[in-house]
């Protein structure tokens, strides 16, 4: 079993197909074919069923292929790390909950390193697609929130699939809204306040679940609520329609632009999971990588810098 070998298998899986994994790979399909069967040979399961329309991977076949991941992803380290250089482009991506403070750390991240070495990848989506992205090693790392509400069920899923929540900081809730608001003014904002507004929320697709939603509070009751899929939408809903959403208060106004804000959301005393822990998620028992690394740290730095200039 060669590194070879599994980075052939995973490209596979990420084509469904074996003609399009050969092109990717710059080889003919049958030497391809050639070398997946004897990979199956000597491992002793079959890791993709064979159809008319491409390839899927078995059920022992999905397991091997994480574990392939998982070996590949720590090969690349290693050679970051002790490698002597070579024509390889190293590759980096991280998924995010649509966070524009994430996208900036990553921005600056990006400038430290340049792009000559490195192949970026940065997945604005939703929850459940950051959690599988960095589960089959799509991305290394992953920017989420927990709070009393999600908790549970959300570790018992990072759990399920081998990967470790970390803390960056707490925050509590704002409405975050456009300054033309009729709202705007105030210290703060209650739900009573709300009512005559949409609520904006991020939708999570078919997997959608309360547990996933990207917006405190999301099984309060909303009379009005309207569903985007990116910031740019949101964004725009906020100015066309006076929407609103509640999240953690940090934003990036150079992304973002000066024309929204965010005002501090008075919650009941009764209200559960007001406040929300950001952090990101990695494989279990896995070491970053030094991109990983600069990452987290430009996110904390990113986080605490905001937090100190907006007491």
């Amino acid at each position: 079993m060669t590194i070879q070998q599994l980075r052939y298998v995973t490209v596979i899986c990420d084509e469904g197909s074996l003609n399009k994994a050969s092109e990717q790979l710059y080889i003919a399909q049958p030497s391809l074919t050639s070398a997946l069967q004897e990979l199956e040979k000597e491992i002793g399961i079959t890791i993709f069923n064979r159809g008319g329309r491409g390839v899927t991977p078995t059920n022992d076949g999905l397991e091997f292929i994480r574990y392939a991941r998982d070996v590949i992803s720590q090969y690349d380290i290693l050679l970051e790390k002790y490698g002597r250089g070579g024509n390889l482009k190293k590759k980096f991506g991280i998924s995010t909950q649509h966070y524009s403070f994430a996208v900036k750390s990553f921005v600056e991240m990006v400038k430290h390193f340049g792009t000559d070495e490195y192949e970026f990848a940065i997945r604005e989506t939703r929850t459940r697609d950051v959690i599988d992205d960095v589960s089959v090693g799509r991305s290394e790392i992953g920017i989420l929130y927990i709070n009393d509400f999600n908790r549970k069920p959300l570790e018992k899923l990072l759990k399920s699939n081998g990967l470790v929540f970390t803390p960056l900081t707490e925050c509590s809730a704002y409405v975050y809204l456009w300054k033309g608001h009729p709202l705007a003014g105030k210290d703060k904002i209650r739900f009573e306040d709300l009512k005559d507004y949409p609520c904006l929320s991020f939708e999570q697709g078919d997997k959608g679940s309360f547990y996933y939603s990207e917006e405190i509070l999301s099984t309060s009751e909303y009379p009005k609520t309207i569903k985007a899929t990116d910031r740019a939408t949101m964004l725009n809903l906020m100015i066309g329609l006076n929407g609103y959403t509640l999240c953690s208060g940090v934003i990036s106004e150079e992304l973002n632009g000066s024309d929204y804000l965010a005002v501090p959301f008075e919650a009941d005393d009764d209200t559960v999971g007001s406040n929300m822990v950001i952090g990101y998620i990695s494989k279990k028992n896995l070491m970053l990588s030094n991109l990983a690394q600069l990452y987290v740290r430009e996110l904390e730095q990113y986080l605490c810098s905001y937090q100190e200039s907006h007491k």
